[in-house]
């Protein structure tokens, strides 16, 4: 912030007016440090440079169309524009129109909500024309002037909005909500890049199941936006699979809520990394679906495979999305592998650990997946089963830390190296099946993993076999 006041009193040495405005005035109202700090000017492009050559500072063009030059101070970047106005058309986002040079008023009434619509002057003073101290104190997210027109120029606002609730635990005006609904064709000219990472960011943030209940009951999961390659438009589904779940009954002897409360439950509950809320929210994405809802011989729902039917959907899902291949391939496994725990006895877990470590090239990713599925587990026990029997789930996580400080799963943990048995047995494919028999033998416990044992087993398996050097 105090980097920001500079450019802030450098414009206004420069005869100009210029201010911190947005989301850093709000979170400094809120208490919180802001990321992205953004600087409004009566300034021009020219002038900004200007002044920040004045001072030492490179400057970068990124939006001369819109005003906007990156100021760099030391290693941090400021957006710094010109005051403007915009009008809106036919997209679903983007301006058709931008009118430089206008006051400080017109700049702000611009803006989606009035918590975003405040501005602080070198002095300290905050500048708030419509009411957004008084509805930061409210925990209210209200647009600035008619919701409906904010929401008809730019569609990505409704995302937003849900968005921000998720991340401050805020309710919405009903007024902006109402104006959710005349709107959500406006989604259709949005891209997916653009609603996924709006998605994304309300599924890690503090209160996700705010965000997502805004998005559930308003529309926006059921809508489409769209992916446009090589110049050709078409419409993505964003969440519709998840609009059969608010309702969905479960067998009431295992599970308090339907499958949409649950879900929410589960999300708020496990940590917030990407892929461990995308595979909350998709975990019971299959139940209620035709082949895979049944009814058990007592009368109550039964959904048996929704893990492995809900594995594919969530990676279709992910894939039209666009998010990440890692963090789909991540969510995929952890919603196949969400039912399943072993008894907490160390041979058993053994046995799961090993099979799982299949999966994986090396123990650092066996063990954060391995890690995150038990964070699932403990998520999914505490959202509403009626048997959540923490204490069995907390023996295994036990069992699978000392397994995993004592027992190798990959060949970089061994005591010797390849190079060293490559020296013995000779180059070739018999090494690589050697270490895997060490591996093998080291986890059920005939060999230990120390230099000498695997030495001496290394010396015996010469005696068998003669060296066969493939170079």
């Amino acid at each position: 912030m105090e980097q920001a006041r500079l450019i802030v009193k450098a414009l206004a040495d420069a005869g100009h007016q210029a201010y911190i405005v947005g989301g850093a005035v709000r979170d400094l109202l809120l208490g919180k440090s802001s990321q992205d700090i953004d600087i409004a000017t009566s300034a021009s492009a020219d002038e900004i440079r200007q002044a920040a050559a004045a001072h030492g500072w490179g400057t970068v063009e990124v939006g001369a169309a819109f005003g906007v030059i990156i100021v760099v101070v030391g290693e941090t970047t400021y957006d710094v524009a010109t005051f403007r106005a915009e009008t809106y058309g036919e997209d679903s986002h983007r301006p058709e129109q931008v009118q430089l040079g206008v006051s400080l008023t017109e700049d702000l009434q611009r803006r989606d909500f009035t918590m975003n619509a405040m501005a602080l002057d070198i002095d300290g003073n905050i500048i708030d024309l419509f009411g957004g101290r008084d509805d930061i104190a409210a925990k209210l997210i209200r647009t600035v002037g008619n919701p409906y027109e904010r929401f008809a120029e730019d569609a990505l606002r409704m995302f937003r909005a849900a968005r921000f609730a998720a991340c401050f635990g805020f309710r919405l005006d009903p007024a902006a909500q109402a104006a959710f609904s005349p709107n959500l064709a406006r989604v259709a000219g949005l891209s997916v890049e653009r609603v996924r990472n709006e998605l994304q960011a309300t599924l890690i943030a503090p209160w996700a199941s705010v965000g997502l209940k805004i998005m559930m009951v308003t529309g926006l999961l059921a809508a489409e936006c769209r992916n446009t390659e090589q110049r050709v438009a078409r419409s993505v589904p964003i969440l519709p699979e998840l609009g059969r779940l608010p309702g969905l009954p479960q067998n009431a002897r295992y599970h308090k809520y339907d499958v949409w409360t649950h879900t929410l439950a589960t999300v708020d509950n496990v940590p917030a990394a990407a892929a461990l809320r995308w595979a909350a929210l998709l975990h019971d994405v299959a139940k209620g679906w035709p082949g895979v809802r049944t009814v058990n011989k007592y009368g109550q729902p039964s959904d048996p495979g929704h893990e492995r039917v809900g594995a594919e959907v969530a990676e279709q899902i992910l894939l039209r999305l666009k998010v990440s291949s890692a963090v789909t391939g991540q969510v995929a496994w952890l919603i196949r592998r969400h039912l399943i725990l072993p008894v907490p006895e160390e041979k058993k877990v053994l046995g799961w650990l090993r099979r799982l470590a299949r999966d994986f090239r090396n123990i650092r990713e066996f063990r954060q997946q391995v890690d995150q599925l038990l964070e699932l587990h403990r998520a999914d026990r505490l959202a509403g089963h009626t048997m959540p029997d923490i204490e069995t789930l907390d023996r295994v996580k036990e069992l699978v830390a000392a397994i995993c400080r004592q027992v190798p799963f990959y060949p970089g943990q061994l005591s010797i190296s390849g190079k060293e048995i490559a020296a013995r047995l000779g180059t070739g494919p018999q090494v690589g099946k050697f270490q895997l028999n060490l591996l093998e033998r080291i986890q059920t416990g005939e060999l230990a993993n120390t230099r000498d044992s695997l030495l001496a087993a290394l010396t015996a398996r010469l005696k068998r076999q003669p060296v066969s050097n493939q170079d």
